[in-house]
């Protein structure tokens, strides 16, 4: 059936984490919990201070970030601030969409599309951070 469409599931316990590169990692840290209100759960520090591993959470959610550097697994990334451009973006659905805006906004994320209704339903907006990550954020919520 090359038509068919696929039946999508709610699956308990399945876990989609984004990990991402970073030249200033401490720094990320830091800013994404003053603009997205991640905190901290884990930091391993590598070699003269460096982030060699971090996981931030935000309610039920998680990121993982490091430092860039030239090992097996992270030469293969790099920031969007090298490239040019982002390749991929994480979608995270907040209650209070006006309310993460104005936080985003206020710690310094580039707005890439202001907030406004979307044509699917709900409200969202689309930020970079300082290193050119994109993050969207709205009140749609695809599961439901």
């Amino acid at each position: 059936m090359p038509n068919a469409k696929p039946t999508v599931t709610k699956f308990q316990g399945a876990r989609l984490i984004p990990n991402l590169v970073y030249h200033d990692a401490d720094e990320a840290i830091i800013w994404l919990d003053r603009a997205f209100g991640f905190t901290v759960l884990l930091r391993v520090e590598g070699e003269g201070g460096r982030i060699d591993h971090a996981q931030l959470v935000r309610g039920e959610m998680m990121i993982m970030l490091s430092s860039t550097r030239d090992d097996d697994y992270r030469k293969n990334f790099d920031t969007p601030q090298v490239t040019g451009t982002s390749t991929q973006g994480a979608y995270i659905i907040v209650e209070d969409v006006a309310a993460a805006c104005e936080r985003a906004l206020a710690a310094g994320a580039q707005a890439i599309m202001p907030l406004r209704k979307q044509d699917y339903g709900g409200e969202g907006f689309t930020v970079s951070d300082p290193e050119g990550h994109i993050w969207s954020f709205g009140d749609y919520d695809p599961w439901v």
